[in-house]
C-alpha cells in the first residue's frame, strides 16, 4: 500500500519551524474546562472580544481511536482526523504522549505532541500496521487565536452507526473548552501567558491543569 505524509499542506493544530541538524521535540501546552451549553453565546461573544480573529473560524471534524497492544502494559495510541466540512483537506496522524503533571510551578499540562497530514487512506495503513480502532466521534465548533495559543470551543457526537457520521447524538449539554499552545520543549513560559489568558475568561469558564487519569 502506497502511503504518503502530506508535507506541503497545511497543518493547523501545529507550529511549524525550520528544523537543522536534527528534529525539534514539539510539546503541547494545555489547560481544559467545559461551559454548558446556555452559556456558549456569552463565551463567544467573550473571546472576540480578546482574540485576534473576531469571528472564530468553524470546524466539523471525524476522529478516529487507533490502539496496538504489544507487551508494554498500555497500548500505543495513534488518532486519525479528517476535516467533513473542507473538500480536499488532508487526514491528519496525531500522537500525543503522556502528560507532565509533576511540576507544580507549570501552570499547564504539558505532552509531547507530533502531528502531520497524510494521504486519504490512513486508517487502511495503520489496519495493515496492527492498529485497531477503539473508538470515533465528531468534533464541532469554534477555533479562535491569540498569538500563538489556540482556543477551541466545541461539542462531541458520538456515532451511533459505526463509521456512519451522519447518524450521530450529542454526548452532553456542554462545551469542551481548550486552550493550548504547540512549543518546542523548554518553553515553559507560556504557561504563565495561557494563565493570564485564563483568568480573563472566568467566571464563564474555568481553565485547569486536567490530568487526563483522572477521567478514567
Amino acid at each position: 500500500m502506497r502511503f504518503c505524509l502530506q508535507d506541503n499542506m497545511e497543518a493547523p493544530p501545529v507550529t511549524m519551524m525550520p528544523v537543522t541538524g536534527g528534529t525539534i521535540n514539539m510539546m503541547e501546552y494545555l489547560l481544559q474546562g467545559s461551559v454548558l451549553d446556555h452559556s456558549l453565546e456569552s463565551l463567544i461573544h467573550r473571546l472576540r472580544g480578546l482574540c485576534d480573529n473576531m469571528e472564530p473560524e468553524t470546524f466539523l471534524d471525524h476522529e478516529m481511536v487507533f490502539l496496538l497492544k504489544g507487551q508494554q502494559a498500555s497500548p500505543f495510541v495513534l488518532r486519525a482526523r479528517r476535516s467533513m466540512d473542507r473538500a480536499g483537506a488532508p487526514w491528519h496522524l496525531r500522537y500525543l504522549g503522556q502528560p507532565e503533571m509533576g511540576d507544580k510551578n507549570r501552570h499547564a499540562l504539558v505532552r509531547n505532541c507530533v502531528d502531520i497530514a497524510t494521504s486519504e487512506n490512513l486508517t487502511d495503513f495503520l489496519m495493515e500496521m496492527g492498529f485497531r480502532m477503539d473508538h470515533e466521534f465528531v468534533a464541532k465548533g469554534h477555533l479562535f487565536r491569540k498569538g500563538i495559543m489556540k482556543i477551541m470551543v466545541y461539542k462531541i457526537f458520538r456515532i451511533l452507526v459505526p463509521g456512519n457520521t451522519d447518524s450521530t447524538e450529542a454526548l452532553s449539554l456542554s462545551y469542551l473548552v481548550e486552550l493550548s499552545v504547540v512549543a518546542p520543549a523548554g518553553q515553559d513560559m507560556v504557561s504563565d501567558d495561557m494563565r493570564n489568558f485564563a483568568e480573563q475568561l472566568k467566571p464563564l469558564v474555568h481553565l485547569e491543569k486536567i490530568d487526563p487519569k483522572r477521567l478514567m
